[in-house]
């Protein structure tokens, strides 16, 4: 039996296909559209059975070619860009491709684990997986939206086959360079720092108490550790958040990453205020164009993730971006 990681050469894709890598598991369909080439790369020390385009594979799972051959799939698959304004092609490739993957999946009792957002949750000040709570900003969020409203369908119906739902918030971590723009801020402070010694960031980045904003930053190791977890446990389904349960502010992830580069030359850490002094940290204007599209404050409740049985803590933003800046240094 298979396993199939749509969005393989992706983001969080790639880290899933190395996660179950390393334990064992190999026989993987990878499958992708590669028009940005650059991303071959997330791949290059995986091992994987196939890789096929996304349009040819949605095209032989509708035939029937993976009939009885395949025990899960991961659906990372996605358009991620939350400024997309064509949303006829965010539907096509967000919702309706989830929903035929969805409907084979529950055809084939096959074990479903996909990519939601807390880009659902939109201005909300609570975020918990209940429908009260939900009203997306931009025609990203209404995808993941629209598709978690028929997955709460099917699992009303009480399905045999799993069905699980991660609503990540702010991921961050290794094999993320291909996003360009739509990296992490961790990503876009080590590459500021390398290249002009310092990291600018909005104001408000102080924090959401003084009027910024804060984020639950999640390390993408601990979001494959969960969506390996439920794989281990097909019992389980349901729509999770999945995020640190920690809000931050962006300050901080600026200071890990300063501090993380840094440590990379033989320097001592240094605090917020020193940062700021000696002119490492500098303030710009917040964008126009994010104005009233953009989440000042998220924090995902983690309630529902740890009644499920996932007991393990969550990277802070010191530890996991500092191991991310390690990595960064080592691979980039």
């Amino acid at each position: 039996m298979k396993t199939i990681v749509t969005g393989a050469a992706g983001f969080i894709g790639s880290n899933i296909v190395k996660a179950l890598n390393e334990r064992g598991v190999t026989k993987i369909i990878a499958v992708d559209n590669l028009s940005k080439a650059e991303k071959f790369k997330n791949l290059i020390d995986c091992e994987i059975v196939d890789y096929i385009d996304k349009q040819d594979f949605i095209d032989r799972i509708q035939a029937g070619h993976f009939d009885g051959d395949v025990e899960a799939i991961f659906h990372e698959g996605a358009c991620s860009d939350t400024m997309e304004t064509d949303g006829r092609y965010m539907m096509e490739n967000n919702f309706r491709y989830s929903s035929i993957l969805l409907d084979w999946c529950l055809d084939q009792d096959v074990q479903f684990l996909y990519a939601s957002s807390a880009a659902t949750y939109g201005a909300s000040s609570v975020f918990r997986e209940e429908r009260e709570f939900e009203g997306p900003l931009n025609v990203y969020g209404y995808s993941k939206f629209l598709f978690d409203q028929i997955v709460r369908q099917r699992l009303a119906k009480d399905p045999s086959s799993q069905i699980v739902g991660f609503r990540y918030f702010n991921v961050y971590g290794p094999r993320e360079s291909h996003k360009g723009r739509m990296a992490s801020v961790a990503f876009h402070n080590f590459n500021q720092f390398r290249a002009d010694g310092k990291v600018k960031l909005f104001e408000g980045s102080h924090g959401y108490e003084n009027g910024g904003q804060m984020r639950d930053f999640v390390f993408v190791g601990d979001v494959a550790k969960v969506n390996l977890f439920f794989l281990d446990h097909p019992e389980k389904s349901g729509i999770f958040n999945l995020g640190s349960g920690r809000a931050q502010s962006f300050n901080d992830v600026a200071v890990a990453a300063v501090n993380g580069c840094r440590k990379a030359r033989g320097e001592e850490s240094l605090g917020l205020a020193e940062l700021r002094a000696q002119g490492l940290l500098e303030y710009i204007a917040f964008p126009e164009a994010l104005k009233g599209k953009y989440q000042a404050f998220t924090q995902a409740d983690l309630t529902k993730l740890r009644e499920a049985g996932y007991d393990a803590p969550m990277a802070t933003v010191e530890e996991g971006v500092s191991q991310y800046i390690d990595w960064l240094h080592a691979h980039v």
